[in-house]
């Protein structure tokens, strides 16, 4: 299972013997020699790079040396989770080599109970990620934090701006909903929005979305893979763009993707050093250390209703009575969806759907929650 990984340059541990206790390089176990020894528990974090940039849109080097050792660096939080560096996947002969081994790896990674964090080069390996999913049972909920759909053209050779568009069309079809957190407009072609609102698929733009970070814990919340493109953040940290997400509001999103307690897949992508400001490998790591942060703050608010401690409500909304809950633990919002289920709907991906106090203020206003419609409408196709 791990003939593809390459063990962290021994570099390091000299290194790490010259940093702080407490810090993360003192506390994650690490792949130097025998990766046997590195036992995958549950709940654990487990963390791997692959610089596989063969489909990538011009030249890329993705160099993640750097960004673990500003990541060994930084001080551990209040963690229970054990987390672990099993090192770098290496290229195969072939792209698609490269897809085979990381999805057999994520796929062992799940079935150890264990969450993967990978750091990568092209963003066209979501796809080998979302292979690693069961291809019976539950679909699967995709967010990415991105300026671009990366719909593409899916008659054309899959690349990091075409691997949403294969991951629609190639069987078997396990996709349920796709969310585009940040994309700004003038990257999105007229006819990719067009393709969103046929699929019933999510999407805000960058202003909506740093105007109150907040309101995407809801979305994110129902996710299974989470993977930000790092062209989504601003010049000033990362790439090109002059807009796009500030620090901290990446950060906020990668610690929503954390908390979120279906996400069993969260990832980095397109980084490379030549793209770098002076604090990009630091933001890099600031944001696996939130998305850690998340993991360890989890509240465990995963199943049935009757498997929650929450107050419903209930309200009349046109010619449809919409159930809502409310957890007094978190005091986050659910939609019951329930009344959607059919026996031989293969698209059933849970009986609830997470959504916002304003959710529920619109319906008590009148106004039915898109998502809510959104969502019927997936169910009813």
């Amino acid at each position: 299972m791990f003939e593809f990984l390459s063990p962290v340059p021994i570099s390091f541990k000299e290194a790490i013997d010259q940093l702080p206790e407490y810090t993360i390089g003192k506390s994650i176990k690490i792949h130097f020699d025998n990766i046997d020894d590195l036992e995958i528990t549950k709940g654990s974090i487990v963390v791997f790079s692959v610089a596989e940039t063969r489909n990538v849109t011009g030249s890329q080097n993705a160099n993640f040396d750097l960004v673990r050792e500003e990541f060994y660096k930084l001080y551990r939080g209040n963690w229970s989770a054990d987390f672990v560096d099993l090192g770098l996947l290496q290229p195969g002969a072939t792209f698609n080599d490269t897809y085979f081994a990381v999805t057999s790896l994520i796929a062992h990674i799940h079935q150890q109970g264990g969450i993967a964090l990978v750091l990568g080069g092209g963003q066209d390996l979501v796809y080998a990620n979302y292979r690693a999913y069961p291809q019976e049972g539950d679909m699967v909920n995709i967010v990415n934090i991105d300026a671009k759909f990366d719909l593409g053209n899916i008659e054309a050779p899959i690349s990091n701006h075409s691997y949403i568009g294969k991951i629609v069309i190639d069987k078997p079809y396990n996709l349920f909903n796709y969310t585009n957190l940040g994309f700004q407009s003038y990257f999105v072609a007229p006819e990719e929005l067009d393709v969103m609102e046929r699929m019933f698929f999510d999407a805000h733009r960058l202003g909506v979305v740093a105007n109150d970070v907040s309101l995407m814990e809801a979305i994110i919340r129902d996710a299974d893979i989470v993977s930000v493109d790092m062209n989504v953040v601003e010049a000033a940290l990362y790439g090109t763009s002059p807009n796009g997400f500030t620090g901290k509001e990446i950060c906020a999103l990668c610690r929503y993707a954390g908390i979120s307690d279906r996400l069993t897949s969260f990832g980095i992508y397109e980084f490379d050093t030549k793209m770098c400001a002076p604090s990009s490998t630091k933001l890099v790591a600031q944001m696996m250390w939130y998305f850690i942060e998340g993991v360890n703050a989890r509240w465990n608010e995963l199943g049935g209703v009757e498997d929650l401690d929450v107050i419903q409500y209930q309200v009349p909304v046109q010619d449809e009575i919409l159930v809502f809950y409310k957890s007094q633990l978190t005091g986050r919002w659910w939609l019951d969806l329930s009344t959607f289920e059919k026996e031989d709907n293969k698209l059933v991906h849970g009986t609830l759907l997470p959504c916002t106090s304003q959710d529920y203020n619109d319906a008590c206003n009148q106004k039915i929650p898109e998502r809510w419609y959104k969502a019927r409408m997936k169910y009813e196709i």
